[in-house]
């Protein structure tokens, strides 16, 4: 009874201390390999296209953003910037300058992107007929695009000299007076225009000689049995069948005519940056390196390089309307 009483007065009786627990088992040698293999899978495409990125925002992304701030400011060499809104905008539409510069790359854009496609298709024509020579000839209409800008302008300067010129004097055989090429508009963008279709045609004929040799030839053996010439079937089969092609390489070369620079600028001489001593030849480029780089007024040479930009969206947005209409033609 005293034991009992004992008992219940000391309280019940302590715990049992835990078990100690169970160590873990060491992770089997292939669990981390297996980890970094999934790691591997998971990250490595994003470091593979990271440089491309980086590269991108460095040299592309960045100068786009930090030119349309400019574009806002009014910014001379060496000081500061002073927030003006959208006056450098409203300075360009009163400008005749800029809209005489717009005019000018609209024409020449025209007059050297025409007749360089209309060439190229026919260059890409004979040359997809087996011709004796026919590797020689492919090499031969690509080498004016090897060409560096500044030697083919040069020499194409030399030809089209007022006065001692290769071009006045052929013209000077049969019977015609001699031309101004570099003070005179129409003269002067034609001769700019030679030059750029010189150095572009063969490039766009063996892009057109690719997407031709892509045409089944059973759709010209088909046309040969029901009686069509070669000119007909480049008509109906060879012209359909590439218009995809020929839409890409309108639009590539309009977007070159928009931004033509090296060209006006070195066939002008002294006068280059300013085209000609009238202003005849001035692209928007060339404006745009005046306005920045001979003036100093880099806010405004920052906004028609946003114009520029503006241009060129407005080209690939007409370029996919265009593209969607064929495709719903040829759906239908």
């Amino acid at each position: 009874m005293a034991t009992s009483l004992r008992a219940a007065a000391d309280g019940p009786p302590p715990p049992a201390p835990p078990a100690p627990a169970s160590p873990e088992p060491p992770a089997a040698p292939g669990a981390w390999r297996s980890r970094l293999y999934r790691w591997d899978l998971r990250f490595s495409p994003y470091a593979f296209v990271a440089p491309f990125f980086l590269t991108f925002a460095a040299f592309g992304l960045f100068p786009l953003i930090y030119t349309g701030w400019l574009s806002l400011h009014r910014v001379e060499l060496g000081g500061d910037a002073r927030w003006k809104g959208l006056e450098n905008y409203a300075d360009l539409a009163d400008s005749t300058f800029f809209w005489q510069a717009l005019l000018n790359t609209f024409t020449i854009g025209v007059i050297s992107t025409v007749p360089q496609l209309l060439m190229a298709l026919g260059l890409a024509h004979l040359l997809n007929y087996k011709l004796r020579g026919r590797g020689f000839f492919r090499v031969a209409v690509l080498a004016p695009y090897a060409t560096s800008i500044a030697a083919a302008t040069l020499v194409f300067a030399q030809l089209f000299n007022t006065d001692y010129g290769l071009i006045n004097t052929a013209l000077g055989w049969v019977g015609f007076d001699p031309v101004d090429w570099e003070s005179s508009r129409w003269p002067s963008q034609i001769a700019i225009s030679t030059i750029v279709t010189w150095r572009w045609t063969g490039y766009n004929a063996l892009i057109y000689l690719a997407a031709m040799q892509a045409v089944p030839q059973d759709l010209y053996e088909a046309a040969a049995l029901d009686g069509a010439s070669r000119w007909r079937q480049f008509l109906s089969v060879t012209i359909p069948s590439i218009r995809p092609t020929i839409l890409f390489t309108i639009v590539v070369s309009t977007i070159g005519a928009t931004q033509l620079f090296g060209e006006p600028m070195i066939f002008g001489g002294s006068l280059g940056v300013s085209g000609g001593s009238g202003n005849q030849f001035q692209t928007l480029s060339l404006l745009m390196y005046e306005k920045g780089w001979v003036t100093g007024a880099l806010g405004q040479a920052s906004a028609i390089a946003w114009v520029m930009l503006l241009l060129l969206l407005l080209i690939g947005a007409v370029q996919t309307l265009v593209s969607r209409a064929n495709r719903k033609k040829l759906g239908a």
